[in-house]
C-alpha cells in the first residue's frame, strides 16, 4: 500500500474593489462627494422634492430634480463595471447583491400586483438591465443592508464561490420615510448633522445610489485591472438589546470591529482612520464611542474619526456602501473627511475627531462602521491597494 500524498490546502483569496460609482446630493461621481467630505461642506438644504410644510424638520441632502431610483441604479452599476474594465461577456456571469428599501412602485400597487414589486423582483430587473447574471439577491436590513451585502460578497469571493460580484444600493429621500423619522423626532431640528458634538439634535436623510465591483485579487490581476482598495476584513454582530436603541456599552459594535480586524490580520495600530456610523443622535454616538474604546484599546484616543453623514446625510439602505466608497477614496487621496457641524466636545464621546481639512491618515487601513435598528452592527476594513 502506498502512502497517500496530502493535498495542499489553500487559504481564502484576497478581495479587492475594482470599480465604484455614486450618485449623492453632491452630484454624479465620487469626486464631488469626496471634495465636499474633505472640506466638511454639508449638502443639507430645505426639501423641495415633496411638501414638508407640516413637518417639524424640513432639511435633507437631496440631488437636484427628481431622480428615479431604477434609472440611477442602472447608471451606477454600468459605471462601476466600466471603471472595473468588465466586458459585456464578463458581466453576464456576475451576480448582483442589491440593498434597497424596496421597489418605489410597491406603495402604489394594487394588492394583487404587490408580489410583482417585491425587493427580490426589483433586484432581478436591475441585474437583467445591466446584463448581469440571473443570480441576484436583495438586502432590506435597514442601515446595514449594503454593508451586509458587501460582507456576503467578499466572503463568497474569498472562498472561491465567485470571481466577482457587483454590490449596489439605492435610497432617494421620499415623503414616507421622511414622515416616519420626523414623527419619531429623529431629524435634526437645526438642519445640521453634528456627529459626536455637543448640541447634536439628530440625523438628516440623504440621497445615495452606489455600486461597487467586489473581486478576487487574482482575477483582477489576470485581466490587469487596477484595484481601488483591498477589502481586507468584515465583521457583523448583534446587540440583542432594544428594537431601536444600541447597547450603551457598545459591545455589539466592538465585536464586529474586532472580527473585521481579526479576519484581516490587522491590529488596532494599523488603523489610520475610522469613518464612523456617527448618526448625530445623542444615544447612538455615545454608544459608538464606547465601542471604539473597547475595540481599539489604547489606540482609540489617537485614531482619526469622522462621520461623513455630516456632509451627505443618512442614506438608509445605501448609506454603508456610500460611506465605504468615500472611505476608499479618502485613503487614495491621502486626506481625511472632516467631521462637519462640530460645535464643541462632548465628554461622552472622547474621540480624536477630524476637524482640520489637512488631516492625513496615520496608518494604511481604515474602518467603515454601520449600525441599524434592531441592534445590527457591521464593520468593513479596507486598505490601500
Amino acid at each position: 500500500m502506498t502512502d497517500s500524498v496530502p493535498t495542499a490546502r489553500r487559504g481564502p483569496r484576497s478581495v479587492v474593489v475594482t470599480g465604484a460609482a455614486v450618485l449623492s446630493a453632491l452630484g454624479h461621481g465620487v469626486r464631488p462627494l469626496l471634495s465636499a467630505a474633505l472640506d466638511g461642506a454639508p449638502a443639507f438644504a430645505p426639501v423641495l422634492r415633496f411638501d414638508v410644510s407640516g413637518r417639524q424638520a424640513d432639511g435633507a441632502a437631496t440631488h437636484p430634480g427628481t431622480p428615479v431610483l431604477a434609472e440611477e441604479l442602472d447608471r451606477a452599476v454600468g459605471a462601476a463595471c466600466d471603471e472595473a474594465g468588465l466586458s459585456a461577456a464578463q458581466r453576464a456571469g456576475i451576480p448582483l447583491h442589491l440593498a434597497v428599501h424596496g421597489d418605489p412602485e410597491l406603495a402604489r400597487a394594487t394588492p394583487e400586483r404587490r408580489p410583482a414589486h417585491g425587493a427580490d423582483v426589483f433586484a432581478d430587473a436591475v441585474a437583467l438591465r445591466a446584463g448581469l447574471s440571473g443570480a441576484s439577491r436583495a438586502y432590506t436590513s435597514a442601515c446595514v443592508a449594503s454593508s451586509t451585502a458587501v460582507a456576503d460578497a467578499a466572503a463568497a469571493v474569498a472562498h472561491g464561490q465567485a470571481d466577482r460580484i457587483v454590490v449596489a444600493a439605492g435610497y432617494l429621500v421620499e415623503a414616507d420615510q421622511f414622515a416616519v423619522f420626523d414623527a419619531g423626532r429623529a431629524l435634526a431640528r437645526d438642519g445640521r448633522v453634528r456627529p459626536f458634538s455637543t448640541g447634536r439634535t439628530g440625523l438628516l436623510l440623504g440621497d445615495g445610489v452606489v455600486a461597487v465591483v467586489v473581486e478576487a485579487a487574482s482575477a483582477a490581476r489576470a485581466r490587469r485591472a487596477r484595484p481601488l482598495a483591498v477589502l481586507a476584513g468584515w465583521g457583523r454582530a448583534g446587540d440583542a438589546y432594544h428594537v431601536c436603541r444600541p447597547r450603551p456599552d457598545g459591545t455589539g459594535l466592538a465585536r464586529a470591529i474586532t472580527d473585521a480586524l481579526h479576519r484581516g490580520g490587522v491590529g488596532p495600530e494599523r488603523i489610520g482612520y475610522v469613518n464612523a456610523h456617527g448618526s448625530g443622535t445623542p444615544v447612538s454616538d455615545t454608544a459608538e464611542a464606547a465601542a471604539l474604546r473597547l475595540a481599539l484599546g489604547d489606540h482609540a484616543p489617537t485614531v482619526p474619526v469622522s462621520s461623513t453623514k455630516s456632509v451627505h446625510g443618512q442614506a438608509l439602505e445605501a448609506g454603508a456602501l456610500l460611506e465605504l466608497v468615500v472611505t476608499i477614496a479618502a485613503l487614495s487621496a491621502g486626506r481625511l473627511p472632516v467631521n462637519a457641524g462640530f460645535l464643541g466636545p462632548d465628554e461622552t464621546c472622547p474621540l480624536n475627531l477630524v476637524l482640520d481639512r489637512d488631516t492625513r491618515p496615520v496608518a494604511d487601513h481604515a474602518l467603515s462602521l454601520t449600525t441599524a435598528f434592531g441592534g445590527a452592527n457591521t464593520a468593513l476594513l479596507v486598505g490601500a491597494p
